[in-house]
Parts: C-alpha cells; sequence; structure tokens
C-alpha cells in the first residue's frame, strides 16, 4: 500500500534533510511482515548515514558525503536546533520508520471517524543536534471485496477511497468477508541526530 507521508510542522521541514540524504548517502533498509487471522502489518525502517564536509554558517548549508563519496546539500531550517553544534567531520543519522496495522473489528462504527496524534522532541540548548518526531492516524475502512483465487482484498476508507491489498497469508480469508469493518493505523517516525567527529576524523 503506498502511503503519502502525512507528518506536519517541524516533522516535515526536519524530513527534507532525510529525503535528501537517502539519494547520496549510506542507507540500510529492512522490511517487517507479520499477518494472523484477523490482524496484519507491515513495518518498514531506513536508517541512513552521511559525514558533514562543509558548513556554511550564512545560509545554514551543510554538505553531507555518503559511502560513494558523493555529496548533497542540505539546508537545515529552523527546525533544526543547535545549528553551531554542528561540525565538519560529524555524522548525521537519520531512522524512518512506516507502519500499517490492520485489525479486523466485530463492532460496527462510522467509516469517516479518523483520530490523529503527534509529537516532537528536540535537541535542548547545548547539546548535539537532535529530533524525533512521529505522527499516527487511525480511521475505519469496510472490506468492498474479497478475492482467494488472486489473493487480495479491497477497502473502501475515509472519503470514499478504495485501495487493494495483497494477502500473504490465505487464512485471512477465513475470516474476513465483504461488509467486515477493519480498523487501520498507520505510523511514521524519524528521528534525525547528529555523532561529533573523532578528532583523528578531523585532522584528515
Amino acid at each position: 500500500m503506498n502511503v503519502t507521508s502525512m507528518i506536519a510542522g517541524t516533522l516535515i521541514a526536519t524530513a527534507v534533510a532525510a529525503t535528501a540524504l537517502a539519494q547520496q548517502a549510506s542507507t540500510v533498509e529492512g522490511t517487517v511482515v507479520s499477518s494472523e487471522p484477523g490482524k496484519a502489518s507491515v513495518v518498514r525502517t531506513v536508517e541512513i548515514s552521511a559525514k558533514v564536509v562543509r558548513i556554511d554558517k550564512a545560509t545554514r548549508t551543510v554538505t553531507l558525503k555518503g559511502a560513494d563519496d558523493k555529496t548533497v546539500d542540505v539546508i537545515a531550517g529552523d527546525a533544526v536546533k543547535n545549528f553551531d553544534q554542528i561540525k565538519v567531520g560529524d555524522v548525521v543519522l537519520a531512522r524512518h520508520t512506516q507502519a500499517l496495522a490492520l485489525k479486523l473489528k466485530k463492532t460496527q462504527g462510522a467509516t469517516d471517524d479518523v483520530s490523529v496524534s503527534e509529537g516532537s522532541t528536540q535537541a535542548k540548548p547545548g547539546e548535539p543536534p537532535a529530533f524525533v518526531g512521529a505522527r499516527q492516524i487511525t480511521s475505519i475502512a469496510e472490506i468492498t471485496a474479497v478475492d482467494p483465487k488472486e489473493s487480495t482484498i479491497t477497502l473502501k476508507g475515509p472519503e470514499g477511497k478504495a485501495v487493494t491489498l495483497d494477502v500473504r497469508n490465505p487464512d485471512q480469508f477465513k475470516v474476513v468477508k465483504v461488509g467486515d469493518e477493519v480498523e487501520v493505523t498507520y505510523t511514521e517516525a524519524l528521528a534525525l541526530s547528529v555523532e561529533p567527529a573523532s578528532p583523528a576524523a578531523i585532522t584528515k
């Protein structure tokens, strides 16, 4: 299921840096899928790292170099606190996590109900720059089609939008039927941190 990023406010501003890093830096990606009758979840995590090779304090521009020696310029907006703490040779680390969980509901609810919760924390004055933010969206979707032969189910969520999902566990078809409701929870989190350079790294 292709879910558009819905992180708002400070998280959006900070996520720009992670997006730029992912294009050039050292990246490790992992996906975990679990499924049992009436429940399913997918968790995708991307870890990114790059070294600071140049800093323009006037424009708050940081040049980062990944494992392939390619560089990318990232503008550190106001969301990046303690900018003056960043030094050449520091390593910028980012972890971006997306999770989608589906749970069959036994009671009927309103499919147009959507709940949103979010929060973030930033580095305190004097600490190395760091940011952690998360946003969770929960809604109810109705099962409008079940196709065991194609191993898919189709859900209709808020505003009448429909999405067809692949079903890896055939036991799911034993417990779901058209008209059932599914609680859908989407979570997105981003953590950014800066590790100070070692004296040896600075002198190189």
